[in-house]
C-alpha cells in the first residue's frame, strides 16, 4: 500500500507549522514512507496527494474547549465541508477530495487526519509555542503507534 504522510502549515506563523514539524520527525523515523510537507490549501493539494492508496495528513486545528498540543484524530467526513467554490484557497479538504475524485483525480481511499492544538497561529515565528514543541515528540510516538503500528515492526527488522 502506497503511503503518504504530509504534514500541513505555515512554518513562520508559530504553532500553524507543527504539522510541519511532526512530519519532519516521521521521516527520520518511517524511512519506507513518503513524507511531505507543504503550506498549501485548497486544489493544490490534490496533485501533492495523487497516486497514494493511503493518506495521512497532520495539521493544525484551533478549537474553543482543546489545550495546546491536544491531539485529535478524525476521519474525513468529520471536516465542514465547504458549499461554496466560489474561491478555491477557502476550500475545506473534504470538498477539495470530493471535487478531485469528480474531476478524475487517483485519489486514497483511506485517508486519516492528525489535528494538533494550538495556541499561537497570528504571530510571526519559526518556534511553536512551548506547550505545543513539548507535545511534539509524544505525538509522534501516538501517530506510529496507531498508524504504523505493523509497519514499524518491519522497520525495526531491518
Amino acid at each position: 500500500m502506497k503511503t503518504l504522510v504530509f504534514g500541513l502549515g505555515n512554518p513562520i506563523l508559530s504553532d500553524d507549522g507543527v504539522g510541519m514539524r511532526i512530519a519532519q520527525k516521521l521521516r527520520n523515523r518511517l524511512h519506507s514512507v513518503d513524507v511531505k510537507e507543504g503550506a498549501i490549501a485548497g486544489l493544490s493539494i490534490l496533485d501533492e496527494i495523487q497516486g497514494y492508496d493511503r493518506l495521512i495528513i497532520i495539521d493544525s486545528i484551533k478549537s474553543e474547549k482543546g489545550r495546546p498540543g491536544q491531539f485529535y484524530k478524525l476521519k474525513l467526513e468529520e471536516l465542514n465541508t465547504t458549499t461554496h467554490l466560489t474561491s478555491t484557497h477557502g476550500m475545506g479538504l473534504a470538498t477539495t477530495i470530493e471535487l478531485g475524485k469528480q474531476m478524475g483525480y487517483k485519489l486514497p481511499g483511506d485517508i486519516e487526519i492528525y489535528a494538533i492544538e494550538i495556541e499561537n497561529n497570528t504571530v510571526f515565528s519559526e518556534d511553536c509555542t512551548a506547550r505545543v514543541k513539548e507535545s511534539i515528540p509524544g505525538i509522534v510516538d501516538k501517530i506510529i503507534a496507531e498508524s504504523f503500528r505493523d509497519f514499524q515492526k518491519q522497520e525495526e527488522r531491518k
